[in-house]
């Protein structure tokens, strides 16, 4: 999370799955080029990400992680302001290496 905030691609690159995907809290979906490229090219900045504690379940080589987050985020030039998110991920341990192969958010509304 923090490689990404900081815009650290080349730290974040190799912890993201080849056929890595993204679910975005608006239903769209990015791969990772299609993600870490917005990173790189100033179009997805993270100002906030706090997240929580992490709830992990491990199965063998796969592990499915959920924490809830506080994020601000821009895309282009539409401004999120900071927003409570739950977050699902799914890692695989692949060459010895655990890596995000999906990735889900989603905002968490105010019930009135």
């Amino acid at each position: 999370m923090a490689a990404l905030a900081e815009r650290n691609i080349a730290q974040a690159s190799p912890l993201h799955a080849a056929d890595f995907q993204l679910v975005t809290p608006v239903g769209m979906t990015l791969s990772r080029d299609q993600y870490l490229g917005a990173i790189a090219a100033g179009m997805l900045v993270y100002h906030v990400w706090k997240p929580g504690p992490i709830d992990v379940r491990l199965y063998g080589e796969a592990a499915a992680l959920r924490y809830r987050s506080d994020m601000e985020v821009s895309f282009g030039t539409r401004h999120v302001p900071r927003t409570a998110y739950w977050h699902t991920d799914l890692y695989e341990k692949r060459n010895g290496t655990w890596q995000v192969v999906w990735s889900q958010a989603t905002g968490i509304q105010p019930v009135t």
